[in-house]
């Protein structure tokens, strides 16, 4: 894969990392359903300038249209939020650590959607260490006692589990461009959590610069401009390659996190952090591939 492409996916990785910082800024001024509105509201705007301005055609049914107003709130409004509201009680860091489990959800999900794809036992081996890491983050709050840090980690999950089930809707609208679907299920994101986010929170006021500039690049920049570049470079470098983005967005957050905030880095946080990445690798399936690779290379007769 070229050098260009995997400068783009850790681009991506880190800026979906970032997410999780401006957050935590976010909610000093707002409250989790606004962040949430605010976010997909701004992405939205900025899918549609590319839409608009690529000239890309839109076709759009009643039907379709409602069917995409609940694949926007399940895809971006309802994660966002739940990330949120997590991120009330938890460290950015953990939050992003936890997003990190959205592969091992998508796995259990699959395996019992219709026409989709079964769990191998590698694949199931990848879920149970997962599983683990959270069990591992979970430590620390448990030993303390404080039962709101846990149901906010459990809150949190949610966001992932939210995706699992994503994914496998979104084979629906594979007949839309990439683009179109983004910024359409964006809006429908926006029309779901609004009515929502005014009525438990009010019309949001900001007051504070830095509140203005997390929105601008968690709405602008870590949405429309991501997602548009992430519908980019998946046809050119496959769903495989791509997927080690979910590699590189938890180490961002938790750096971020402990750098930037403050946030303190307990040795349970990269135990989980760790038993995530090899639930990942196994799942993804590649350290196993290279491994029998190099077993048949030198099984080649030579001469």
């Amino acid at each position: 894969m070229a050098l260009k492409y995997w400068l783009v996916i850790f681009i991506l990785g880190i800026g979906w990392g970032m997410s999780f910082m401006f957050n935590a800024i976010l909610l000093r001024e707002l409250g989790p359903l606004s962040v949430s509105m605010g976010r997909v509201a701004f992405g939205a705007l900025g899918c549609w300038i590319y839409v608009l301005g690529a000239r890309l055609p839109v076709r759009l049914t009643a039907r379709r249209a409602i069917g995409l107003l609940g694949f926007g709130a399940l895809s971006y409004a309802a994660p966002f939020a739940f990330y949120a509201l997590g991120q009330q009680h938890i460290a950015s860091g953990v939050a992003g650590i936890a997003n990190a489990t959205t592969p091992a959800f998508a796995v259990i999900v699959s395996h019992y959607w219709p026409d989709s794809e079964r769990a191998t036992v590698l694949k199931s081996l990848g879920v149970v260490c997962g599983f683990t890491g959270i069990v591992l983050l979970s430590l620390p709050v448990l030993n303390a006692g404080d039962t709101s840090e846990f149901w906010a980690i459990l809150l949190t999950l949610c966001a992932p589990i939210c995706y699992a089930f994503s994914v496998n809707i979104a084979r629906a609208f594979r007949d839309m461009q990439p683009v179109v679907l983004a910024a359409l299920a964006l809006t429908g994101a926006t029309l779901a959590i609004a009515p929502l986010a005014l009525w438990q929170e009010g019309m949001p006021v900001i007051t504070r610069t830095e509140t203005w500039a997390s929105l601008m690049m968690i709405g602008f920049v870590l949405t429309s401009a991501a997602f548009i570049a992430f519908y980019w470079l998946l046809p050119k470098v496959g769903p495989t390659n791509i997927s080690t983005v979910t590699l590189i967005a938890p180490v961002s957050a938790l750096v971020l996190g402990t750098w930037v905030l403050n946030e303190t880095l307990l040795p349970e946080h990269l135990l989980g952090m760790a038993a995530i990445f090899a639930g990942l690798l196994l799942i993804d399936g590649r350290p196993v591939r290279w491994s029998r690779q190099k077993l048949r290379g030198k099984d080649q007769p030579k001469g």
